[in-house]
C-alpha cells in the first residue's frame, strides 16, 4: 500500500505523518507527479491561507493533478477548502472538485476561527466505519463549506455546515483526524485500510 502526502506550502504534514506512523504506514511526502499518480491513497492536508496555497499548486501544475487523480484522495482543512469551487478567503478560485464555497463565518456571536473539539453528525460513508455518531473531533478554522449534498458529516457551530464532503473517489473533512484521538486514528484507518471503492 502506497500512501502519499502532497507537498506544498501548506501543508501541516509532521503531525500527518506522525498519526499515519501509528497506524503503521510510512507514507512518502511529494510533489512530483509520477510519484502521486502512482499512490494507493492520496492525502492532501493544510494550514494556511487559501490564495496563496492555490498560487503554489498551480505553479506545480498540483491543481489539475489532484483533481484528474483516481485512486483514493483525502482533504484535511485548508485542503477540504481548497478542493470546492471557490473561497471568500482573498476571493479565491480553487480546484472546484466539489460544486461549493467556502464562506467566512459571520463575525457576530461565537469566536473566531473555531479552535477546539465539536462533534461531527449524520455520518455516512464507509470513511467513518466504526465512528460514533456525534464523535468529537479538534477544528481549527475560520471559513467552511455550506450544507450540501456531498455532505457525510454535519457540525454546528454558527449554524451546521459540511464538516466532512464526498464525490466518487474525493473524501474531504474540515476537521483534523490527525489531532483527534482515537476517532481520527479510525478515520484515518478507513481511508487507508477499508474503502470499498
Amino acid at each position: 500500500m502506497k500512501v502519499v502526502v502532497i507537498k506544498y506550502n501548506a501543508g501541516n504534514i509532521r503531525s500527518v505523518l506522525f498519526a499515519l506512523e501509528r497506524i503503521g504506514v510510512n507514507a512518502v511526502v511529494t510533489d512530483d507527479h509520477d510519484e502521486i499518480r502512482s499512490a494507493d491513497r492520496v492525502i492532501f492536508p493544510g494550514v494556511g491561507e487559501a490564495s496563496s496555497a492555490m498560487k503554489y499548486l498551480k505553479e506545480k501544475g498540483l491543481d489539475t493533478l489532484i483533481s484528474s487523480l483516481t485512486q483514493p484522495v483525502l482533504g484535511i482543512c485548508l485542503g477540504m477548502q481548497l478542493m470546492c469551487k471557490h473561497s471568500e478567503e482573498n476571493d479565491t478560485e480553487c480546484l472546484g472538485i466539489f460544486d461549493q464555497t467556502v464562506r467566512l463565518f459571520p463575525q457576530e456571536g461565537l469566536k473566531i476561527p473555531q479552535i477546539g473539539w465539536n462533534n461531527i453528525t449524520n455520518l455516512k460513508t464507509d470513511l467513518f466505519g466504526e465512528v460514533n455518531e456525534n464523535a468529537y473531533m479538534y477544528f481549527v478554522h475560520s471559513y467552511y463549506v455550506e450544507k450540501c449534498d456531498n455532505a457525510i458529516a454535519l457540525t454546528d457551530y454558527v449554524s451546521e455546515y459540511s464538516s466532512a464532503v464526498q464525490k466518487d473517489n474525493f473524501y474531504a473533512v474540515q476537521f483534523h483526524p490527525e489531532k483527534s484521538g482515537e476517532a481520527g486514528q479510525k478515520i484515518l484507518e478507513n481511508f487507508i485500510f477499508n474503502l470499498g471503492l
